[in-house]
């Protein structure tokens, strides 16, 4: 009786020590603030602690992504999954089979991780999934963002950024109608608000998609950088109406590259940033320069109508002036 105990323990224990333990986390999110993804998988039961007489591979869906064999020292990758190496190949000794990915490769679904020390072996098996959120910071954990800007900011700065240009042709127009204007200096400003509409055109395309990517990040600078334009562009139109440029005037101008600085410190700021803890900043700043935008085009269209300081009519102490020279020409005769 003992015997057979003995000997059924003492086979439990041999069949225990022909497994390898492997550990890891069975769900894995991933947001687009992640460069890369880690997907954790740990054998806490070397014995030989020798690269030589291990094997690891990483599957997805069963299908082989990712193996390495120790003796050889010969990695096989599949293309679709490129970026795959290990977390720490020095410490695969230690029991560390980490594999790292590329935000852009770690697609979701099943994975799993099979390590072989000699003739022991062991799985662990986890879950990818997409994060719609990720924390903002570590002072307001509660809070939760999106993506490195929520859907509802990027479609804010797009539709900022586009009222600058239809503002801009806006006020062109009405300055158009009233006064004549130089041709070249008028296809000098058409074509520069032309170049700004179609790089900001560009920038909204890249910038619009979910991500953290140099293509959003580029996306976003087409936008910003570039609007620049509109400040030399207000100073010319600016011009174009009044005999001479006022206080009023170089206020706005003045309020307009206010708001450039201010977006262009929110993006400097944004940029390096996932999730981004300073887009209110941006997004002051390109509301400043649309309210700035907004103010010139009353300012400018007022004017014309009540036909005040205006070219076209005299200002009142020419009006006073004229006469003046009128009845000293008659008086001379």
């Amino acid at each position: 009786m003992w015997l057979l105990a003995a000997s059924v323990l003492l086979g439990a224990l041999r069949a225990g020590s022909a497994q390898l333990i492997l550990v890891g986390t069975s769900i894995i999110e991933r947001n687009d603030c992640n460069a890369t993804v880690v997907l954790p998988c740990y054998v806490t039961n070397l014995e030989q602690n020798n690269e030589k007489v291990m094997f690891v591979t990483w599957k997805k869906q069963g299908n082989t992504i990712f193996s390495y064999r120790g003796e050889t020292k010969k990695t096989n990758t599949d293309p679709a999954f490129s970026s795959a190496r290990f977390l720490s190949q020095v410490d695969l000794v230690k029991g560390v089979a980490s594999l790292v990915l590329s935000s852009a490769q770690a697609t979701v679904g099943n994975y799993s991780c099979e390590v072989t020390e000699s003739n022991r072996e062991g799985e662990v098996k986890m879950e990818l999934r997409n994060s719609s959120v990720v924390s903002c910071g570590d002072e307001t954990p509660e809070e939760k963002c999106g993506s490195w800007f929520l859907l509802v900011e990027r479609a804010v700065m797009i539709s900022l950024v586009c009222s600058l240009v239809i503002l801009c042709a806006a006020q062109l127009t009405v300055i158009g109608l009233k006064y004549e204007i130089e041709s070249q200096k008028k296809v000098c400003t058409i074509v520069a608000l032309v170049i700004f509409a179609v790089v900001a055109g560009v920038g909204a395309a890249l910038f619009i998609q979910d991500g953290y990517t140099v293509q959003n990040q580029a996306g976003l600078g087409l936008m910003v950088i570039p609007a620049v334009i509109v400040i030399p562009l207000q100073y010319v139109m600016f011009g174009i109406a009044f005999d001479s440029l006022m206080q009023a005037t170089l206020a706005l101008i003045g309020l307009k590259l206010l708001g450039f600085i201010i977006a262009v410190v929110g993006f400097a700021l944004c940029v390096p940033v996932c999730p981004p803890l300073h887009g209110s900043v941006l997004i002051a700043g390109l509301a400043i320069m649309a309210i700035a935008s907004l103010l010139s085009l009353v300012y400018v269209n007022g004017l014309r109508i009540m036909g005040s300081r205006m070219k076209d009519h005299p200002r009142p102490g020419k009006a006073v002036e004229e006469p003046l020279n009128d009845a000293k020409g008659v008086m001379l005769e």
